[in-house]
């Protein structure tokens, strides 16, 4: 990263995603090694914030989106959008889809040794989320590249199915119905 262009390169961002991984994985499993009946509630609490950022980040990314398409490309409010959209994805929805993943992970191991079906639905509905976490940063280079071509009303239909998982994940570990 030169002054000049204040932006990572590819290469740097995989790096810092890479780094913050590992030093989260390590963190939550040292945590538990360390004092393992205490952790358990600070890892549970830390996965509560990361699902909250997590889930902010992918509520409001395709809202940024169905603004972004009224924007004539190369305007200054399309530049704009670009520079939100990218710092949205990196530094609040990346890093809280890790921690929520690593955090989430343990606990499943740890509290309900990876068993139960209210479990395993509830992981297949992450996964999901994490497919769309995907096609939102896809859809993050495509308009910071001018190639967005999707709809207003696509973002908007878009928009609602984080909304739709989360309500599956809740509904899950809460009643754990089967």
């Amino acid at each position: 990263m030169t002054m000049a262009n204040a932006s990572p390169t590819p290469r740097e961002r995989a790096i810092r995603a890479v780094a913050a991984l590992v030093i989260t994985a390590f963190g939550v499993v040292g945590l538990g090694l360390v004092a393992p009946v205490a952790a358990a509630g600070w890892i549970k609490a830390l996965h509560v914030v990361a699902i909250i950022s997590w889930m902010a980040a992918m509520l409001y990314l395709p809202r940024l989106f169905i603004y972004h398409v009224a924007a004539t490309p190369g305007s200054e409010t399309s530049e704009t959008f670009k520079v939100m959209e990218r710092r949205l994805l990196e530094y609040i929805m990346n890093p809280a889809m890790m921690v929520s993943w690593v955090a989430g992970l343990w606990l499943a191991w740890v509290s309900f040794g990876m068993k139960g079906g209210w479990l395993h639905a509830k992981l297949a509905f992450v996964f999901a989320l994490s497919g769309v976490h995907g096609y939102f940063a896809g859809a993050v280079r495509r308009f910071a590249e001018d190639r967005n071509t999707k709809s207003q009303r696509f973002w908007r239909v878009m928009n609602e199915v984080p909304t739709v998982i989360m309500i599956v994940v809740v509904v899950l570990v809460i009643i754990k119905p089967f």
